[in-house]
């Protein structure tokens, strides 16, 4: 007899099907820099599932690349906050679609990885070394980042860290799904790539990792039944970096959740920032976050997770 669980995860699978996303829109301090500019973007929104293949990277393989590729790249400031818009076709946002970012039962994290480059507009992706800059999981009430981005509208935020070397850089930002990830393939992946020139900085250097590489089939948080009550989450790949000049803890693990709900609205941050200076929908606070948490006005940062506050 199949369990319920199993029947969920059916489900899921058969009604969800082709409800894929593309990472197709760049903000940069809150200013939208144009649809699809800059963005390496497939003609078609299908996940990735092998993480052995080089289509990891940046997607465009069996997922060929919208033409003609974007030879922009967008100018951003050292300490800026960017935002990435996803959406379920290429068209843009589609209040109409129920699957508009993304399916709901496509449950599961969302990062953001960079990679310093000679040249951004270059093609060949294999063998950079990446860094990732921010992710978002699973917290306590068993929301996930996924559903964040869908509650934002095909938003996630994140901050540029401020003691990178300046130079062109490949932006990665990749959501996970996790609905069909009980045996291996089962995660279906999606990742676009991001041209990017950062100014300012400094001359901190990140550890990196490869793609492929960085993650393994049988990893926690790609081989998971997520049709039950789960404890914690396991995030895939490396710790966030820290502009300490190390690779701060990431939040890989989220305990069950508590038994109080906490008296601040915001987790506290690493650095101090000026005033009004994260945009509407921008990120402004969490446990590993360190940049600015003051919101322009008339926006208050609003806790999301342990990991992650928002201007809203």
């Amino acid at each position: 007899m199949r369990t319920f669980a199993s029947l969920l995860a059916a489900a899921a699978l058969a009604t969800s099907a082709l409800a894929h996303s593309i990472f197709q829109e760049v903000y940069v301090n809150g200013v939208d820099q144009g649809h699809l500019t800059s963005i390496r973007v497939p003609d078609y929104d299908g996940p990735i599932m092998d993480v052995t293949s080089n289509d990891l990277i940046c997607n465009g393989g069996i997922n060929p690349y919208h033409q003609p590729i974007s030879t922009t790249v967008i100018n951003v400031p050292a300490g800026s906050q960017v935002t990435a818009e996803w959406h379920h076709t290429l068209s843009g946002a589609d209040p109409s679609d129920s699957a508009d970012p993304i399916d709901p039962s496509h449950k599961g994290p969302v990062m953001a990885y960079l990679a310093k480059v000679d040249n951004a507009t270059s093609l060949s992706v294999t063998g950079l070394k990446w860094f990732k800059i921010w992710e978002d999981g699973m917290d306590s009430s068993q929301k996930w980042g996924v559903d964040r981005l869908i509650a934002n509208k095909g938003k996630v935020s994140f901050t540029i860290p401020n003691c990178i070397a300046a130079g062109q850089y490949l932006l990665r930002v990749e959501l996970i799904a996790l609905h069909g990830a009980s045996s291996y393939p089962g995660a279906q992946f999606y990742m676009e790539c991001a041209q990017l020139q950062i100014t300012g900085g400094g001359s901190t250097q990140p550890a990196t990792v490869s793609f492929p590489g960085a993650y393994a089939g049988s990893d926690p948080g790609i081989k998971i039944n997520i049709y039950q009550t789960l404890k914690s989450y396991t995030i895939p790949g490396p710790s966030v970096f820290s502009c300490d000049g190390s690779s701060a803890p990431a939040p890989t693990t989220t305990p069950a959740a508590p038994t109080s709900v906490p008296t601040t609205s915001v987790p506290p941050a690493t650095t101090s920032s000026p005033a009004g200076s994260v945009a509407h929908y921008g990120q402004c606070g969490g446990l590993t976050y360190s940049g600015p948490t003051a919101c322009e006005a008339p926006y208050s940062c609003v806790k999301s997770s342990d990991y992650y506050s928002q201007c809203l």
